[in-house]
């Protein structure tokens, strides 16, 4: 069963189960793949769902943040429900350790030296560890790999 195909599935139990918070939940990620699908005229694949996921996520994680400084907890409690729904679609990540591996591979690579060949690694790591791994810990792992 594909990504896709699991969502709606989800859908159509959490109507069934009555959980509003969890259907809006999957609503909205629906719309943001219909979205995707209708700007850039494709169907999307596992990957790709993946990418959408992982944007809904680093939003949810920003507002949580912006939500604790104001002290507002009743919105926080709600974003990190979403969070948690949108976190089961995500594939198993990659651990700390993992990451800086696979990017210490890609720099040896690549041969790049140095702070001017960031771009040059993280358009490969983006390319390789897409959807396994997350991107603010390659980013951290490609920062320090090419500092040494």
């Amino acid at each position: 069963m594909s990504l896709k195909e699991q969502i709606t599935e989800d859908m159509k139990t959490a109507m069934r189960a009555k959980d509003a918070a969890r259907l809006l939940t999957i609503r909205g990620l629906m719309a943001a793949m219909k979205q995707k699908e209708v700007d850039e005229r494709i169907e999307l694949d596992d990957v790709a769902i993946v990418g959408i996921v992982d944007k809904l996520i680093k939003q949810r994680k920003d507002s949580i943040a912006q939500f604790s400084a104001a002290g507002r907890t009743d919105l926080v409690d709600k974003e990190s429900a979403e969070l948690k729904v949108l976190e089961g679609y995500l594939p198993q990540r990659l651990s700390a350790e993992e990451v800086a591996a696979a990017v210490a591979a890609i720099v040896a690579e690549l041969g790049a030296t140095g702070p001017g060949d960031m771009g040059k690694v993280m358009a490969a790591v983006k390319a390789k560890l897409a959807g396994k791994a997350d991107m603010a810990l390659a980013s951290a792992a490609v920062k320090q790999a090419l500092s040494r």
